[in-house]
């Protein structure tokens, strides 16, 4: 049997259906596994030959689920655009000119800056993406890959259906099963009627999930509609990606009340991505409907670019605000209901809950340890009338107060520091990777006409 180990810490949030909170509480990881959460007193006196770990100053939460994220390296260099300039002007020309290297060096890097903030699944929609597994095995998170597909002429500079198809063959489990394979395209308007068929019986085929950006912007419904005469949702249904074992929907900000109680008839998951759509000026996605009506929704940064940074910590302080001011009621996007996105939510949306998205014994021992001993944390009220704990995370919290790091029932990151890697080394690879890739880019720019530069509505489907 392997060791077993207890962790300690001032209160254990546990995030199961009842909203548990243990004050004093602690955790027996066995192996890759969670198996007993309660008091430590208990705990210490069921498991005498545990090996205890004192998280004191610390509370015990599952690791965070971000739902939404693309790796890259142009973090701050791609500003003040709507997305569709901006995807025409920045990003498409940057795939264009994308190395392998230059992709797994980014994956380096967001990945460690999101285990760093205690982010322990990604689901990362990337190109080159087997360097993106072999990133993910080495930092040590839960890796759920989407490659970022484009099947139709006028996109044929994205990853293709046949990357993804041998990323499903050779990836799929891999690091020791922290690796999940998903079918992804770009957009379905970067997929012509062959490349939209083959996506669905690709995740038919391989029994996994398809996952797609969908209602970012209001001019997409319009566009829908011109192309399939029905609404983004519909659209979907109709085209059979909703017939996949999994679908997921990024951003989904611009659906009808009808739209929302299909997806939920359906099981579609969302990622819900507030900071990106309000940097992108895309809108204010329903998602107090979408949680009303069923949806399983989750968080998500969206990508370096389009945040600036992948702190889940800030992007559940941004959806609680978001939804308290569209909705002109401060009681909406709650602390718990914020806390259940960022955790069990992603989980249910990805069809991984039950292994991940909260700590109770069976499931996988993906954990973070939060400082309690800080100002953001003060005052602290773990139980009783004034309880506080679970606002303070949402509201207060940063990423650089977590300490500790647990994937797998392994440690990545202790005393908030890699255990197996240096960030100075991670950053530097990345930093040498940005020139080439921006004279690249901008040769091709300057050698391309402005008619050239086509947007994604010109692809016809």
């Amino acid at each position: 049997m392997p060791q077993l180990t207890l962790l300690t810490a001032d209160a254990v949030v546990t995030m199961d259906a009842d909203r548990t909170v243990v004050p004093g509480g602690a955790v027996v990881v066995s192996g890759d596994r969670i198996v007993a959460v309660a008091t430590a007193t208990e705990l210490r006196s069921q498991f005498p030959d545990a090996t205890e770990v004192d998280l004191s100053g610390r509370l015990l939460m599952p690791g965070l689920v971000n739902t939404h994220s693309h790796s890259g390296l142009l973090r701050g260099t791609a500003e003040h655009l709507p997305v569709w300039e901006w995807l025409r002007v920045h990003i498409d020309p940057m795939h264009r000119v994308l190395t392998a290297d230059e992709a797994e060096a980014a994956s380096w890097l967001c990945y460690a800056e999101s285990v760093l903030a205690g982010t322990t699944t990604v689901v990362d929609m990337w190109r080159f993406m087997e360097r993106s597994v072999a990133a993910a095995a080495e930092i040590g998170n839960r890796l759920v890959t989407v490659s970022y597909v484009g099947a139709h002429p006028d996109h044929d500079y994205f990853d293709s259906l046949d990357d993804n198809e041998r990323l499903l063959q050779r990836c799929q489990g891999a690091a020791d099963g922290r690796v999940t394979v998903w079918v992804g395209l770009e957009h379905v308007f970067y997929a012509d009627d062959a490349g939209q068929r083959r996506a669905v019986d690709l995740a038919r085929d391989y029994d996994t999930g398809f996952y797609t950006h969908c209602s970012e912007s209001e001019i997409e419904i319009a566009e829908f509609d011109r192309r399939f005469g029905a609404r983004p949702v519909f659209a979907l249904e109709r085209l059979g990606f909703l017939d996949t074992p999994r679908t997921m929907l990024a951003h989904a900000v611009w659906l009808d009340d009808a739209e929302i109680r299909h997806l939920a008839q359906r099981g579609v998951g969302v990622a819900h991505n507030p900071v990106s759509n309000m940097k992108l000026a895309s809108g204010i996605a329903p998602i107090t409907a979408m949680l009303d009506a069923g949806v399983a929704v989750g968080l998500g940064t969206d990508g370096e670019k389009e945040n600036n940074n992948l702190d889940m910590f800030e992007e559940m302080k941004v959806a609680s605000l978001l939804g308290k001011l569209v909705r002109n009621d401060a009681a909406a996007m709650d602390s718990w209901t914020v806390l259940e996105a960022a955790t069990t939510g992603g989980a249910r949306a990805l069809g991984m809950d039950a292994d991940i998205g909260s700590l109770e014994p069976g499931k996988k021992a993906d954990l973070i340890a939060v400082r309690t001993d800080t100002p953001r944390m003060t005052p602290l009220f773990v139980d009783g009338p004034f309880a506080n704990l679970h606002h303070n995370l949402v509201h207060a919290v940063r990423g650089g107060d977590v300490d500790l790091t647990m994937v797998d029932g392994c440690v990545v990151v202790r005393d908030g520091k890699l255990v197996e890697h240096d960030l100075p080394s991670i950053i530097a690879r990345a930093r040498a990777a940005v020139p080439g890739l921006f004279a690249r880019r901008a040769q091709w720019l300057a050698s391309t006409h402005e008619g050239d530069l086509k947007g994604v509505f010109h692809a016809e489907v």
